[in-house]
């Protein structure tokens, strides 16, 4: 075995960071940890936002979170997990979109940050500190990735296109009348 070099202490750190903050935000959601809404606030979130039904909703984007950011901090199937935790960053993106970029001003740079960084740890892999390296990348497999990533993409696009129908729909609905009749 080679000597670890600062490439693998900088996957590293980047996985921890990365999956701490996704494991930490799908707590929130499944299990109300750390001022979370839990599975039923995180719910009618969810359909507030137009994802329905929203404790279906949550249930799988709190999975996809936790698990995904849990397997990334760890480096085990380093694919899936960085796929699932762009793919849920994808959706919580398009929630922010109509509020532009900066996050100060609700848009979805946080988002759209903590989901290429999933995103390039699926196409980079985990490094040598990691179980995947311990595990003889056994899941961790260079044609798992355009698997992983172009099934969690097409998933993902229609998830929230059927949800950005749904939006357009109830606001079309609310609009006033443009004429008197």
């Amino acid at each position: 075995m080679s000597c670890i070099d600062r490439r693998d202490l900088g996957l590293l750190l980047l996985r921890l960071s990365t999956g701490g903050v996704l494991a930490a935000h799908g707590a929130q959601k499944l299990f109300g940890w750390f001022g979370g809404g839990g599975i039923e606030g995180t719910g009618q979130a969810m359909e507030a936002m137009g994802y329905a039904p929203g404790k279906a909703s949550a249930t799988a984007a709190g999975l996809a979170e936790a698990g995904g950011g849990t397997l990334l901090a760890l480096g085990l199937a380093t694919p899936a997990a960085g796929a699932a935790a762009a793919g849920a960053m994808a959706g919580a993106a398009a929630v922010h979109v109509p509020n532009g970029f900066f996050a100060q001003s609700g848009g979805y740079e946080y988002t759209a940050s903590l989901g290429l960084a999933a995103a390039g740890l699926a196409v980079t892999g985990p490094g040598r500190l990691s179980l995947d390296h311990l595990m003889g990348h056994a899941v961790n497999r260079g044609w798992m990735v355009p698997i992983a990533l172009g099934t969690t993409a097409t998933v993902t696009a229609v998830v929230v296109g059927v949800r950005n129908k749904r939006v357009r729909a109830k606001r079309e609905g609310m609009q006033e009348a443009l004429f008197d009749e």
